[in-house]
């Protein structure tokens, strides 16, 4: 079962960190479709925050079409995200360079808000390299972010919903 955990300092709403944290689980498959989420109760014994916090986040997962509510059993996953079983060789040789990698970044100085910002502003660059002939758009934590349209090469900043 996940195990939320909040950081009051980081400026991103409770709730969003139960969602991204969900949504994170779902990509590294740690959960699948069936699993059950913790009940509100044991989140706020976990994490000491306001009960309506969860469950504005798990409404917020049943919006996204990720988790259902089952009146009287509790909330579970129903959607999974991410590519391909999360137990690939591709993803366990992909997660032992990006350890060495961090390890290396970490030994050379660079706090993890440094990695986070390093990594995602080569994501960022590289997304439009690795997009199919749609339009699509590379959205921040604050809505913002970048829309290339490859089939005229044209890139717009800016709002999405």
């Amino acid at each position: 079962m996940i195990e939320y955990r909040i950081d009051r300092r980081s400026g991103v709403a409770t709730y969003l960190q139960i969602v991204q944290q969900t949504k994170q689980a779902l990509r590294l498959g740690l959960l699948e479709p069936g699993d059950k989420l913790p009940t509100a109760r044991e989140v706020v014994e976990a994490t000491a925050i306001n009960p309506n916090t969860v469950l504005k986040a798990y409404r917020e997962l049943e919006r996204e079409g990720l988790a259902e509510g089952r009146r009287g059993l509790g909330t579970f996953v129903r959607g999974t995200l991410g590519g391909g079983p999360a137990d690939s060789p591709l993803r366990a040789e992909l997660r032992s360079e990006l350890t060495t990698w961090v390890e290396r970044a970490r030994t050379g100085g660079l706090e993890r808000d440094d990695l986070s910002a390093l990594f995602d502003s080569v994501l960022t660059e590289l997304a439009d390299r690795f997009t199919t002939p749609t339009s699509t758009g590379v959205t921040n934590s604050t809505g913002t972010g970048t829309t290339a349209d490859t089939t005229t090469g044209t890139t717009t900043k800016g709002e999405h919903p």
